[in-house]
């Protein structure tokens, strides 16, 4: 299932290693419309810097991610801007958009942070919670996209 093209993906890691720590563990993915490159920033906290651009706050549509621990355990959650604010683009062409990409940012960040599914491979096979964040209802909903496993690219 491989769409990832590792030459094309940047990772940079921030007040974390390539190991430790689980929490906070948190991933800013972000992306250039003309090279097609992809920004990973993994650290304790999102990266403001890459959230901060001006083409970040008119068109959202970076993915945030988190492990999350509760009573069920540890989970990985994923924040997708699907609707609201400034942004670019009704609300089922987002939908769409983000649906269609998803396995592909799945894939990013399971293979930017390999080592540390390495380290900890029980997490492989956490459960995925994509949080599509929209005005209406009909957009706005929690679903579970599978596990990390699913989406080694191998």
């Amino acid at each position: 299932m491989r769409r990832l093209h590792p030459e094309k993906l940047h990772v940079r890691f921030v007040d974390v290693t390539e190991r430790e720590p689980i929490l906070p563990r948190r991933y800013t993915l972000t992306h250039s419309d003309v090279t097609g490159d992809l920004f990973l920033t993994i650290g304790k906290e999102y990266d403001h810097k890459a959230l901060s651009s001006l083409k970040s706050k008119f068109m959202r549509d970076e993915v945030l991610g988190e492990w999350l621990q509760d009573l069920e355990g540890l989970a990985l959650h994923l924040y997708c801007h699907v609707g609201g604010g400034l942004v670019f683009g009704s609300l089922a062409l987002r939908d769409a958009i983000f649906r269609r990409e998803l396995p592909l940012v799945l894939e990013t960040i399971r293979f930017g942070d390999r080592l540390f599914f390495e380290e900890h491979p029980d997490l492989d096979h956490a459960p995925i919670l994509v949080h599509f964040q929209a005005p209406h209802p009909k957009y706005r909903r929690v679903e579970l996209w599978g596990t990390p496993s699913v989406y080694r690219g191998d």
